[in-house]
């Protein structure tokens, strides 16, 4: 009786760490692909919040933390954003510290208008981008980034995606990335880093 006692604490045990590892798996813990963080980034054009293009070159002689994520998103997103914008208060430079860009990796819902409604929302300033879905498909394929369309009830959907924050340099080198769990702490030692 003991023995089947222990084996059933064991199994009760290993349904529980199965159930927070298939419960946690999902779009905001997928990781930024390794091959794309060694890889060099190339130009981009995207449409800003204002449905004008937005070359990548505009980013050049600032860092950027750059983000992908969507309007619709209800948790991740937002606070990723909100965190980024305390975070460069926290760096002591103000809001010319570095450049916050938003990408979205749903441009089926997120055209210009609702990205730069969604950036101007934080009253910090965002750099909100989007285009059409071979560019995102593009753009997303050249920083590495995964995301994918789940459907939810009611026929609508949410996505997937990576939740990993890009840092680069003045010269738009890769400086780095912040981690969705990453403590305030080391993510702000790598921001005062970038800025130098």
């Amino acid at each position: 009786m003991k023995r089947l006692r222990i084996v059933l604490w064991i199994a009760v045990a290993v349904a529980a760490v199965a159930g927070v590892l298939v419960a946690t798996r999902g779009h905001e813990q997928q990781p930024m692909t390794i091959s794309a963080a060694s890889t060099p980034v190339g130009p981009f054009t995207l449409t800003d919040g204002n449905g004008q293009p937005f070359p990548s070159s505009k980013l050049a002689g600032k860092p950027y933390a750059l983000f992908f994520g969507f309007t619709h998103c209800p948790d991740v997103c937002p606070t990723t954003l909100s965190r980024l914008i305390r975070l460069r208060k926290a760096v002591g430079r103000g809001e010319e510290a570095f450049n916050i860009v938003f990408v979205t990796v749903d441009p089926e819902r997120d055209g210009a208008e609702e990205v730069g409604a969604y950036s101007k929302a934080f009253n910090s300033p965002v750099i909100g981008l989007t285009g059409s879905p071979a560019q995102i498909d593009g753009v997303k394929q050249q920083f590495g980034i995964f995301s994918q369309k789940v459907p939810t009830s009611g026929g609508d959907y949410t996505v997937d995606h990576t939740a990993t924050v890009q840092l680069f340099d003045r010269d738009g080198q890769r400086a780095g990335t912040i981690a969705a769990d990453e403590g305030d702490a080391p993510a702000l030692d790598k921001l005062k880093m970038l800025v130098g």
